[in-house]
């Protein structure tokens, strides 16, 4: 019988957990994975499932065989699971599956039914995903950020305001890639609503640690589209999901057209399949559609209440740990007793030091894996440092000519649900090391990537996974 998942046996279940890696002084460690924010582990059970799924895997929707049927069923069955999860209703939503978050925000920014005066609101804090596809099909205005990086509800309200009768869509993310920041999506769809424009979340950052419910359509709190990813949810098998509104995709072409997206093509006509398959082109990726459905089923297993409770317990160990060092800083809320008000994300700056540079020995020193740079949100972050507009021409000739050496940013860690509060002091103890120079290397930096180099350290990448090999 299978066990159960819980926060105590989670580490039993996450493929690679005792992975070692080669450290600086010749010795290895296993892996502290930090960097959850941009992809998870898989978990045992989502590959268990993908592998029990493979004997019987087929075309979907494309053959009367016994294997399609089995494939089509399942596809299908885990549509209906990712609606319960994130609360949608089957008569007003639908369920689209992409390759990511970032296609499916892009679906709905060439679906949705702009007209050329229409305005959509993102905030400073958005990933580039949810700002950039929509500065192509409508008039875009930012909501601005407090010093902590808190979104500006004030000023949503005078946009709104400003905007009247113009602004048709407002993007947020649901919990920020750079601080952790949860946004108070119930308040700001409220005003969303009454100012009759419509809500997507971003949710990439949030569907791993926060339950989620969009609420029924016409309520003024609900979220109307919903985007959000598996590889961040413990199942890195390539699939995305955007559940909206229907009425978004009624009308017109998809975006992308090909097959399983018609009923009948003729030399001179088309006609459409309904939804979900018009909005689906191509053969879609059951593999990953299993997997993310089973990765849902072990979420909920564990329970998304006991998630948030352990990650804002290593949240508020990590920032007890530096909060009395002055030349190690946190942007966002850095307060451990509001750990459970924010995800488990946690910017870092070590005075002196370059990002990088504490990435890497965290990395080659410690056997830690982290993240450095701007986090595909760059205005928010450069606003989180107070960088110098000054300066920005300067960076951008450096970045045309390929010199990252300058290339500003934070070190990032980012918690998941198998993380320990070992690993957490692990990392503290390398931290407090750092603004003393107590480090072994000695490091170059490679001015074409802006990534440090310790001077004698092969890192053997061969030694552990080659293709063909």
């Amino acid at each position: 019988m299978t066990r159960r998942l819980t926060i105590d046996n989670i580490r039993e279940h996450v493929v690679g957990i005792n992975a070692q890696v080669p450290l600086l002084d010749g010795t290895c460690r296993t892996y502290i994975n930090f960097n959850n924010a941009s992809t998870t582990p898989c978990l045992r059970p989502v590959l268990d499932r993908v592998t029990e799924f493979l004997r019987w895997y087929g075309s979907v929707g494309r053959g009367a065989g016994f294997k399609s049927e089995v494939s089509s069923s399942a596809m299908e069955e885990a549509r209906r699971i990712i609606a319960s999860f994130v609360g949608a209703d089957p008569d007003a939503h639908t369920v689209l599956f992409t390759k990511n978050t970032t296609e499916a925000i892009n679906k709905l920014a060439h679906r949705f039914p702009f007209s050329r005066s229409d305005v959509v609101l993102c905030s400073m804090m958005e990933h580039h995903s949810n700002d950039l596809p929509w500065r192509a099909a409508a008039n875009v205005d930012y909501i601005e950020v407090d010093e902590y990086g808190r979104l500006d509800q004030q000023h949503l309200s005078r946009l709104l305001s400003d905007y009247a009768g113009r602004v048709r869509l407002v993007a947020i993310t649901g919990g920020s890639n750079v601080t952790g920041y949860l946004n108070p999506i119930r308040e700001i769809a409220k005003l969303v609503h009454d100012a009759g424009a419509q809500l997507l979340v971003d949710a990439a950052q949030l569907a791993a640690h926060r339950r989620i419910d969009m609420g029924p359509p016409g309520n003024p709190q609900s979220i109307d589209y919903l985007a959000f990813c598996a590889h961040k949810m413990y199942a890195p098998f390539g699939v995305g999901v955007l559940v909206g509104l229907k009425d978004a995709f009624l009308q017109g072409s998809s975006d992308c057209v090909g097959g399983g997206t018609v009923d009948l093509v003729t030399v001179d006509d088309v006609q459409w399949s309904g939804l979900p398959e018009k909005e689906e082109a191509g053969t879609p990726n059951a593999v990953g559609i299993v997997a993310l459905a089973e990765a849902i089923h072990c979420l909920q297993q564990i329970g998304l209440g006991q998630i948030a409770e352990h990650e804002a317990l290593l949240t508020s160990r990590l920032l007890e740990g530096i909060q009395d060092v002055d030349s190690i800083s946190v942007r966002g809320d850095r307060d451990p007793s509001k750990a459970p008000q924010r995800l488990g994300v946690i910017p870092i700056a070590v005075k002196g030091m370059p990002h990088q540079l504490v990435a890497a020995i965290l990395s080659i020193e410690g056997g830690i894996g982290a993240r450095s740079g701007l986090f595909c949100a760059h205005p928010y972050t450069l606003a989180l440092l107070d960088y110098p507009s000054r300066d920005i021409p300067r960076l951008k000739q450096e970045l045309k000519t390929g010199i990252r050496v300058h290339l500003p940013g934070f070190t990032r860690v980012s918690f998941g649900i198998y993380n320990t509060e070992a690993e957490v002091d692990t990392l503290v103890e390398l931290l407090l090391k750092l603004p003393k120079g107590e480090f072994e290397g000695k490091y170059t930096q490679d001015e074409r990537s802006g990534a440090f180099f310790a001077e004698g350290f092969r890192i053997g990448i061969e030694d552990s996974f080659v293709l063909g090999g």
